[in-house]
């Protein structure tokens, strides 16, 4: 059966990478939700449909959703938690069950130590709104993944290891290569990660900060 996957935010870095390996690896049916079209390039026309729109525009993002089996949000703002309780809303508007959602590490104040206070210095306000955003995905009756990804690089590498809501989040970088592989591999696998938050990030990274900072 083919899967039919929305991506919201699709022309992000991760969102990016996500669709060329949608493309390449699986036979899912991809519909990309972007604000401006322009941005993105067409590879498979067959497999690709895109539509114009913000994630605030919820009578939109209901035509956008209806008929999909996953919804992915690559999304961000300091309107988050308004753009999160939207993809909600029309999720359940349309009988759409399973969603993928990217967030930050520090949310639950699950990163200890020095790395944690960099962290929260680095993250600023912007820690508070995701929370919240975290915490209506679960208030809800969704089949979510939450993602708390922690700091991005470009390696080509996929390297990632998974720790669940409770524990320490330690490593300080991933690729954002590794954070598009797992979004596909959820996808494919849309009974793996129901109801779960997992930090995301690459072993044996534990620093004070990022190297590259």
């Amino acid at each position: 059966m083919l899967t039919n996957v929305l991506i919201l935010g699709a022309n992000g870095q991760v969102a990016r990478i996500a669709i060329n390996l949608f493309l390449k690896e699986t036979d899912t049916q991809l519909t990309l939700y972007l604000r401006n079209s322009r941005r993105l390039k067409i590879v498979d026309l067959g497999r690709e449909r895109v539509i114009e729109g913000d994630v605030n525009d919820v009578a939109k993002l209901k035509v956008a959703m209806d008929g999909q089996d996953v919804v992915y949000a690559n999304i961000g703002g300091s309107d988050i938690v308004q753009k999160t309780q939207n993809i909600i809303d029309a999720m359940h508007a349309t009988g759409v069950k399973r969603g993928i959602f990217i967030n930050i590490l520090g949310i639950y104040d699950e990163v200890p130590g020095k790395f944690g206070e960099w962290n929260k210095y680095m993250v600023g306000r912007g820690m508070e709104y995701w929370r919240k955003a975290a915490n209506i995905l679960e208030e809800s009756d969704i089949n979510y993944t939450i993602l708390r990804c922690t700091w991005f690089t470009n390696k080509k590498e996929v390297d990632y290891e998974i720790t669940e809501k409770g524990e320490p989040l330690l490593g300080t970088e991933v690729s954002r290569k590794s954070i598009a592989a797992l979004v596909v591999k959820i996808a494919e696998s849309p009974e793996w990660g129901v109801r779960s938050s997992w930090g995301v990030s690459k072993p044996n990274t534990e620093e004070d900060k990022p190297v590259f900072y």
